[in-house]
């Protein structure tokens, strides 16, 4: 059998790597990701042949694993956190669609079977570190406006507003692209309170994991850079402090309802 495993790999930390995520890996020859995922799991890619491909080749990345696969090296692609979550998996499946459409010319990649293996999301463990702040109904929005109209994403922030749904959002800053998070903030202000608590988790589960709380008036794209998640909560969700342990959570339902 040809086989592509489409692995996420969770957070960062080793121990957060579904077993089934691991047996995977184990299973495959050829690893192929964007090298500082295969450098996270350490021990597990060692005696595998990797193929390492920098951050913007993702449709490369996805190309070249249903090549080694469709060629019969069984093979993994990684990435981290949910690869099914802004990641690779969809890569995968728009080329297998393009095929399918005869838009383009890779019929032996149809004959692979594809394993599509979650993990945890950097919205999870973010929340993970802080309490419960995914309680109630969420949502994430990616303010990477290279392959979505700005217009769509300002549209769907202010749904998120507007629907008072606790919103993690996801490519929050670049070097080239620094005002979109204040802008969000500005738009979340017209619907949420100001004290609204803010997470921000840089590199989490890493090493040099760093998690800050604050709140939704004081939260600046200048404190925050590609590694960072931003989680905002709702109009309901709780900041609370018990001795030097502080949490944030979201309550299952709303005051007035209960």
């Amino acid at each position: 059998m040809k086989q592509l495993f489409v692995v996420g790999t969770g957070p960062g930390d080793p121990s957060l790597i579904a077993p089934k995520a691991r047996e995977a890996i184990e299973a495959s020859s050829d690893l192929v990701a964007y090298g500082l995922y295969m450098d996270l799991l350490g021990d597990i890619c060692a005696g595998k042949q990797h193929h390492d491909l920098p951050l913007g080749e993702e449709i490369g990345r996805a190309k070249l694993a249903l090549e080694l696969a469709a060629s019969g090296k069984t093979t993994a692609l990684l990435s981290s956190g949910d690869i099914g979550i802004y990641a690779m998996a969809t890569v995968v499946f728009e080329l297998l669609d393009q095929q399918l459409q005869g838009q383009i010319d890779q019929p032996e990649w149809l004959e692979v079977e594809v394993e599509v293996i979650p993990g945890i999301s950097a919205m999870q463990a973010g929340a993970s570190r802080v309490g419960a702040l995914l309680g109630h109904d969420f949502c994430t929005i990616s303010l990477s406006d290279l392959l979505t109209p700005w217009e769509t994403i300002d549209k769907r922030i202010h749904s998120a507003g507007a629907g008072d749904f606790v919103v993690s959002f996801y490519n929050p800053v670049s070097k080239k692209r620094d005002w979109q998070l204040n802008h969000a903030r500005d738009v979340l202000l017209q619907y949420r309170p100001a004290s609204t608590p803010v997470l921000l988790g840089r590199q989490l589960t890493r090493e040099d994991e760093q998690v800050t709380i604050t709140t939704l008036e004081k939260l600046d794209a200048k404190d925050v850079d590609m590694f960072t998640l931003v989680s905002v909560g709702n109009s309901e969700s709780r900041h609370i402090v018990n001795g030097n342990k502080q949490w944030l959570y979201t309550p299952r339902g709303y005051k007035k309802k209960l």
